[in-house]
């Protein structure tokens, strides 16, 4: 039977506020000047699902937003790339968090973050739709939803029990703050897990792309895929290990370019594709990403991505 989704995305979904080229000399008393300010959707749920969606994948995205202008913008974002939004929870209690970004001259960035990124949803409680997708990618484990253990187990345990390919995509985290060992029941049923290098420092205590894959396949994670930023990526399961370069770009934002790789990634496994090709597609999607301000900018569809890596 055909599922209804090929991949549902869940975690954060908000809006970020993206400040280029801030200036910290005041030219006020109160005033500070920045080469541009820019509104953008954002949060792993959204950034992946948006490129899942514009590489030709049924994506649903299942994730919580307030009932304000910011939600508003978020929803019409998605449905603009054609992602399926009737999964999203809207609420009346929660705000839809917003995040400022101050990007520096080469595409790196900091984040600011606030209490509404603290909001108490539970993504187990529609377990039932696992049923109906190939796929599912937590995109915040670590951070809300995805940083209360039962939580992550009992997404995992229902995503597996449905079939799904379980991809989890870490982050740092803000408010509360677990350990490998916290989460070590759901991650023998983890297929893949995808952190940043600081991430991956973080948490397996290890320095060594290989070291630090070692430590999550100690855990019984399937996969793991170390993103390496400028440095390209380093994949590793039971039988083979692989790193490939970065592709050369002249970045202009990093914001989302992980998400961008994740969603490559998870969109030529699904096609069949084989771990080096699927790996050397999503190196390609995290480079595009980062050639304009905005995680949802530069990918345009999976012809962009096959023309840009020919």
């Amino acid at each position: 039977m055909e599922k209804k989704y090929d991949v549902v995305c869940m975690g954060m979904a908000l809006v970020d506020s993206i400040i280029k080229g801030f200036d910290p000399k005041p030219v006020s008393a109160s005033g500070f000047r920045a080469e541009s300010d820019t509104l953008s959707v954002g949060g792993e749920a959204v950034n992946e699902a948006m490129a899942a969606a514009k590489l030709g994948l049924k994506t649903g995205v299942l994730c919580t937003l307030g009932a304000d202008s910011a939600g508003d913008m978020v929803v019409g974002a998605l449905e603009k790339c054609g992602a399926d939004t009737r999964l999203i929870v809207r609420s009346e209690e929660h705000p839809t968090p917003v995040t400022t970004m101050f990007v520096n001259a080469d595409g790196t960035r900091k984040s600011i973050t606030n209490s509404s990124h603290r909001y108490n949803f539970h993504p187990e409680q529609y377990a039932e739709r696992f049923k109906d997708t190939r796929a599912v990618i937590m995109g915040s484990l670590f951070r809300a939803p995805f940083d209360d253990p039962e939580v992550v187990y009992s997404v995992v345990k229902a995503a597996k029990a449905a079939g799904a390919l379980v991809i989890a995509d870490t982050k740092m985290p803000n408010f509360r703050f677990l350990k490998l060992d916290d989460i070590a029941a759901a991650l023998p049923l983890v297929d893949c897990i995808t952190p940043n290098e600081d991430e991956a420092k973080y948490y397996s205590g290890e320095t060594e792309p290989e070291r630090m894959a070692d430590v999550f396949l100690g855990f019984g994670v399937k996969s793991v895929i170390v993103k390496l930023g400028a440095k390209g990526c380093y994949y590793k399961d039971a039988e083979r290990a692989i790193m490939l370069p970065a592709c050369r770009i002249d970045a202009v934002d990093a914001t989302g370019a992980g998400d961008n790789f994740v969603a490559g990634f998870v969109a030529e496994l699904l096609r069949g594709a084989d771990r080096e090709t699927a790996l050397r597609f999503a190196n390609a999607c995290g480079a595009i990403c980062t050639t304009a301000v905005g995680a949802g900018t530069a990918l345009k569809s999976r012809e962009q991505v096959i023309e840009f890596l020919q």
